[in-house]
């Protein structure tokens, strides 16, 4: 993305200096404005509109000044940013049941060959039509890679690692992040940028040979054939002997090849009564900490027709994503400290702090300042603005980052895919609200933020009923993750009958005489979450 400048020539008016929309970033998950500008004023049907574009930093042309959108037509540059958001929502619910049915590595196969497909002929674009839709289809591939990738990476991790793996994921996206303005000031050319960042996807087609599939979810989904030929090429390339190291396994898997997979789509979570409320709550989560923080970059560079914090285009940029790399630097110690749901619900106390003490007193604060002796000027509010929204990006970010890793490892094995799709669909939605914003030329801005402080209020509630998963093995089915229950807060005696339980303890109860037997098995064999431990 890059800012530019141009100059509008009206009938009966004289000249104005002006910045230009930003350019789209065609290959990203979420395109930022990176010169957030004003608004585009329309002129009367009657005014001539003419355009001189003097760009200023990263691209020599963008897709705004090459097809000339502005004026009657600026309205297509949001649609672009649609096009691309659109596609990621629909991609991840797509892929994610598809990933449930067919398994995750071809998932991750097609979307790559149909990335490099789209992606570049993105770059080959005749008009702004062609140039939305395929960015629609670039979208839903991405979000097809982004899905796989991410499923693969839990079940492949024992559970101390999951998080130190995924956090290492997000920082090797935010080193892309960061080289995005160098390779845009390199390639000059947006068609050029365009295929310098899809060319690289080439090499993903080497995973088909070195990522094998999900060993889990074919167990999981009990295709045994296919898990005794992954077990023997596993144990064959790491040279084990097969009759001393496998211990059994698989004579076992052989007794069973006749059974016929049993595999599962997401729509199985309605009839479940834990499962589907979990989701329901990460889902929420997800949509308020991606949907918010386009309130707090908004406060924080101005959402009335001012400039940017400072005037020049890589430092904004660079403070955009300096904070996003901090945000993610802080979730390690905090989330290794107070665990997933303590993490969570840190940082979403802190977005709603931020966002009411910015929605309320940022409003006292004006008040003052308009009474002659006061004391108080604009510029103290807009320093408390400025503060309240980067703790507000921060915690944010934190939010959204952690609502999808904690879906990913309390969804069973079996509908990982869908559920992930509906967490990372959601947070699409939250995305979909800046240019949805933009495009009405902020009106409304300021009841869209009260509505997703109201929704932090209610996300911290609703996440006191998650459960712990740190240090717990991933749920492989659906009882499974029906039994993975919110851990109590004062844990019962020994002796003492719980209050709630499971669907399974439930048929092996056998009376009144023996509650005591039972209530001592259920404490030695139940793990904190209310698993069974086998």
């Amino acid at each position: 993305a890059v800012r530019g400048r141009r100059v509008r020539v009206r009938k009966g008016a004289s000249e104005g200096l002006a910045r230009c929309s930003p350019f789209l970033c065609p290959s990203s998950s979420s395109p930022p404005s990176l010169s957030p500008s004003p608004p585009l004023s329309l002129p009367p049907p009657a005014a001539s509109c003419r355009w001189h574009y003097r760009i200023r930093a990263g691209l020599v042309q963008n897709v705004v000044s090459k097809w000339d959108l502005v004026c009657d037509s600026a309205w297509k540059v949001h649609i672009a940013k649609f096009s691309l958001l659109v596609g990621l929502i629909f991609g991840h619910l797509i892929t994610g049941c598809i990933a449930d049915w067919v398994g995750r590595r071809p998932v991750l196969l097609f979307s790559v060959i149909f990335i490099l497909v789209f992606g570049l002929t993105v770059a080959l674009s005749v008009n702004v039509t062609m140039f939305s839709t395929l960015r629609f289809f670039e979208g839903f591939c991405l979000a097809g890679i982004v899905l796989s990738l991410y499923a693969l990476r839990i079940e492949l991790c024992p559970p101390g690692h999951r998080f130190m793996i995924t956090m290492v994921a997000s920082f090797i996206e935010m080193a892309g992040q960061f080289l995005m303005p160098g390779l845009a000031a390199l390639c000059r050319d947006w068609q050029v940028l365009q295929a310098v960042i899809i060319c690289p996807f080439l090499l993903m087609l080497l995973y088909w040979v070195i990522f094998p599939e999900s060993l889990r979810w074919l167990m999981a989904t009990q295709q045994f054939e296919a898990s005794k030929e992954l077990i023997l090429q596993f144990t064959h390339k790491n040279r084990m002997n097969t009759e001393s190291d496998i211990k059994g396994v698989v004579p076992e898997l052989e007794k069973e090849i006749t059974r016929r997979p049993k595999k599962v789509c997401i729509v199985k979570v309605v009839g479940t009564r834990n499962l589907w409320k979990n989701i329901v709550v990460l889902c929420v989560n997800s949509l308020t900490g991606y949907g918010i923080h386009h309130c707090f970059a908004k406060s924080m560079m101005g959402h009335e027709a001012k400039m940017a914090i400072t005037h020049n285009f890589y430092a904004d940029y660079y403070t955009m994503a300096g904070i996003a790399l901090a945000s993610c630097l802080a979730m390690c110690p905090v989330v290794g400290f107070l665990g997933r749901r303590g993490g969570l619900l840190l940082f979403m106390i802190l977005t709603a702090l931020a966002s009411l003490l910015q929605l309320g007193l940022l409003n006292l604060i004006g008040k003052y300042s308009q009474l002659p002796d006061s004391g108080m000027s604009d510029s103290v509010k807009d320093k408390f603005s400025t503060a309240f929204s980067i703790v507000g990006m921060f915690s944010s970010h934190a939010v959204g980052s952690l609502s999808v890793f904690f879906c990913a490892e309390i969804t069973p094995t079996v509908i990982r895919g869908g559920g992930l799709g509906l967490v990372l669909a959601s947070a699409g939605f939250g995305r979909l609200t800046a240019p949805i914003m933009e495009l009405h030329n902020q009106k409304g801005y300021f009841l869209h933020h009260v509505i997703f402080a109201c929704c932090t209020l209610i996300c911290i509630i609703c996440i006191l009923l998650l459960p712990e998963s740190k240090n717990q093995n991933l749920p492989e089915n659906i009882p499974d993750g029906e039994h993975y229950t919110r851990q109590p807060l004062l844990p019962h005696k020994k002796g003492e009958q719980p209050l709630l339980l499971t669907n399974s303890e439930l048929k092996d109860y056998s009376g009144l005489h023996d509650s005591a037997a039972v209530s001592d098995g259920i404490s030695e064999n139940t793990t904190a979450n209310g698993m069974k431990s086998m």
